[in-house]
């Protein structure tokens, strides 16, 4: 495995993509660092992780090749490769806050941001950013947020961690069938078929079921009134 390992970087998804634009690297490189002064979670959200105590990583998927429509096929693969990583090292109840988001007992271990990188309407690679709370305990002013040692009262050793994770990646982006990829990815969907809350991009709170997900990955949810789709701009569940 081609692996870069940084003491501090303001982002590793920077760095990567930087990388990528000046030399050639092997399909599944990845860039590792003790500390990120900079990292970015979805909605444009900060990521916080103390130095040497999380895994904080990037890796180039090479030779995808899928429509630009098709993109949240990616996001599927590489949520499941997380929660079954995390899986064989027995963190419990398991579940993907849609889009990608992993938690455990409904607090966030896991965040993902993914950069595609497109050529004749197709997504050939992908930067795919991955932030896991692997020792860290405290988190100021995130009470949703817990890290494998939180759960479990135990330290775990991050590149035994960083093996796991890249085997599960490597085993889902070689599932061929889809539908059996979106019907892992529902069913360890976080509320799904429960009454939960949402606000849209006017403010407006509702109630509404998660049915599931769309090809395009739209958030299907139910209301009173009717089924509607969401993308990740137009909702935000609240919990």
């Amino acid at each position: 495995m081609q692996i870069i390992k940084l003491n501090a970087i303001d982002s590793t998804n920077r760095y990567l993509a930087d990388l990528v634009s000046k030399i050639p690297l092997k399909d599944y490189a990845v860039v590792v660092a003790q500390y990120q002064s900079a990292g970015r979670g979805q909605r444009g959200s900060n990521w916080q992780s103390e130095k040497g105590k999380n895994l904080i990583i990037s890796i180039l998927k090479k030779n995808i090749e899928i429509k630009v429509q098709d993109q949240f096929e990616i996001n599927m693969r590489v949520s499941m490769a997380i929660l079954m990583a995390l899986k064989t090292f027995e963190i419990p109840n398991l579940s993907v806050k849609w889009p990608n988001d992993i938690l455990s007992d409904n607090k966030k271990i896991s965040g993902v941001l993914i950069q595609l990188l497109t050529k004749k309407q197709k997504i050939n690679q992908a930067i795919i950013g991955i932030g896991v709370n692997v020792n860290q305990t405290h988190f100021n002013n995130l009470p949703q947020a817990t890290s494998m040692k939180s759960i479990t009262g135990t330290a775990f050793d991050i590149e035994i961690l960083t093996t796991e994770l890249m085997a599960q990646l490597k085993h889902y982006f070689e599932v061929p069938d889809t539908d059996r990829l979106m019907s892992e990815y529902e069913s360890v969907l976080f509320r799904k078929n429960k009454q939960s809350a949402f606000v849209n991009n006017k403010g407006v709170s509702f109630m509404g079921n998660i049915l599931g997900v769309s090809k395009s990955g739209m958030l299907r949810v139910q209301s009173e009134k009717a089924i509607k789709e969401f993308d990740l701009k137009s909702i935000q569940m609240l919990y």
